[in-house]
């Protein structure tokens, strides 16, 4: 059920990239991202809101069934994941922030087939990264992401590979989504995910629009000229898709999660074809073959391990 969320997730950001490409016709980059997650933001309220409500509710029934003592450890560990939440949030939208941000700039200056390529390199990274947090990728993950790797590079490459300027902000903004799927990957399990996501948003809403009252000029026309690619991209693809991706990602393996992750791109040509007309070629299909191959090939059930075995691997 996990990995289906984690699915419709790259659905949805897949779809968000027709958004992101619109809405950089009526504002800045910094404006654009600010406005977004704290849309985002301001959308997951009424859900924290209604989940403390129908929680405070069961608790008070556990109360009347057990005696007092009995329900202040849960009051205890209900103020400590609050705790968790935010702190949690916070560094989520730390991590968030930037990326996004390195990830917008990116594309104004890189081909959207190369922008999608190398932003979808987090499926290496991650278990790259994971090795120094004592994190042990199997094999077979290894051999999944390189194989996503190469239908990436069949699916989005359509030209000599050359790291220009908007390539280079691109891939900063790879390595910092890998860190950000390692943090909420760390979080996650300690705290309640729509909590969690709602706080990263507003952490990075704040952040990109004191950004952008620095180096752009934001102006409420702009934005309300842009509401509909704005309204999807904060809505749905951070209130929604990031939320979806806090819940997914609990107790999955970060890297098999980024594989999942990276479906966007395959999302994102496929949008482009059935809603812009544009047709996939022979060597795109091969693409998308490989990455649903390396997606199927994560997900095969592991031979059976010694119960040592599995306490050593623990939770990536």
């Amino acid at each position: 059920m996990k990995k289906i969320l984690l699915l419709l997730t790259a659905l949805i950001w897949g779809v968000a990239f027709v958004s992101q490409s619109v809405g950089m016709d009526y504002m800045g980059p910094f404006t654009f991202n600010g406005a977004r997650f704290l849309m985002g933001s301001a959308v997951l309220l009424p859900v924290i809101v209604f989940r403390r409500k129908r929680a405070a509710r069961r608790e008070a029934e556990r109360v009347e069934s057990s005696a007092v003592t009995e329900s202040r450890p849960a009051s205890e560990s209900g103020t400590a994941a609050g705790k968790t939440a935010v702190i949690g949030g916070i560094c989520c939208g730390l991590a968030l922030c930037p990326a996004a941000l390195f990830q917008q700039f990116g594309i104004m200056y890189t081909t959207v087939g190369k922008a999608g390529f190398i932003t979808t390199l987090y499926i290496i990274i991650v278990p790259v990264i994971g090795i120094f947090m004592k994190k042990k990728p199997g094999a077979r993950i290894w051999a999944g992401a390189v194989l996503a790797a190469f239908g990436f590079y069949l699916l989005c490459m359509k030209e000599g590979f050359t790291l220009s300027r908007g390539d280079a902000l691109v891939f900063i903004g790879a390595i910092l989504f890998s860190i950000h799927i390692l943090v909420i990957d760390y979080f996650s399990p300690k705290a309640d995910g729509v909590e969690i996501s709602c706080i990263q948003f507003l952490t990075a809403g704040v952040i990109s629009s004191i950004l952008a009252f620095v180096f752009e000029k934001p102006e409420l026309s702009g934005m309300i000229d842009g509401i509909i690619p704005l309204a999807y991209a904060g809505i749905l693809s951070s209130g929604v898709a990031y939320t979806l991706q806090v819940i997914g990602q609990r107790d999955t393996d970060p890297a098999v999660a980024s594989l999942l992750l990276s479906m966007e791109s395959v999302f994102s040509l496929l949008a482009g074809w059935v809603i812009l007309g544009q047709a996939l070629s022979v060597r795109e299909l091969a693409g998308c073959g490989l990455v649903f191959g390396a997606v199927i090939l994560v997900q095969l059930p592991e031979g059976k391990r010694s119960r040592g075995e599995k306490g050593q691997s623990g939770k990536a």
